[in-house]
């Protein structure tokens, strides 16, 4: 071969082996996150009094607690409250009363502050209080209501009412 024709040749090969071949691929792939509807919900104690003079007090004696709820955004939620430990039954909400030892003074949940609607489980004449969660906080009152103090015994009276949110 000629000189000529070798140098070509190899200059050729060099070319060659240094070029870079590449080629690409792609593809795609999700990403995702479910989440889910959550909610919590806190009360404070509703106290009528702590030093309740039943001669001189006048009656009917009402007060007020809260209730925090969160509850994620959008969700929706309904609140129920039982009617309490010392009813007689779990949906005897027109016997709510606070116990001292044998005796019982009867006392009211209601949902709006004229104290016209009983706030319960949605059963017996009674409602729940409906809501949509906004991710934060939310406040909702409880507006109690002790109609009388007739018979009552010098004492600390007490109930535990659960508080139940449906979302």
């Amino acid at each position: 071969m000629s000189k000529l024709l070798k140098a070509v040749v190899v200059c050729s090969a060099a070319l060659v082996s240094s070029a870079s071949w590449s080629a690409t691929a792609s593809t795609t792939f999700q990403v995702t996150a479910t989440i889910l509807s959550s909610c919590t919900v806190a009360g404070t104690t509703l106290n009528f009094g702590s030093n309740i003079d039943p001669i001189a007090a006048s009656v009917p004696l009402d007060s007020t607690s809260t209730l925090t709820v969160t509850c994620s955004n959008t969700t929706p939620y309904t609140v129920a409250l039982s009617a309490g430990s010392n009813a007689g039954g779990a949906t005897n909400f027109t016997s709510r009363a606070i116990k001292n030892g044998s005796s019982t003074l009867g006392y009211q949940l209601y949902t709006d502050s004229s104290r016209t609607t009983v706030w319960g489980n949605g059963t017996s004449s009674s409602s729940t209080v409906p809501g949509t969660g906004s991710g934060s906080n939310q406040t909702l009152s409880i507006y109690g209501r002790l109609p009388s103090l007739t018979g009552a015994v010098p004492g600390n009276y007490t109930d535990t009412v659960t508080v139940t949110i449906t979302y």
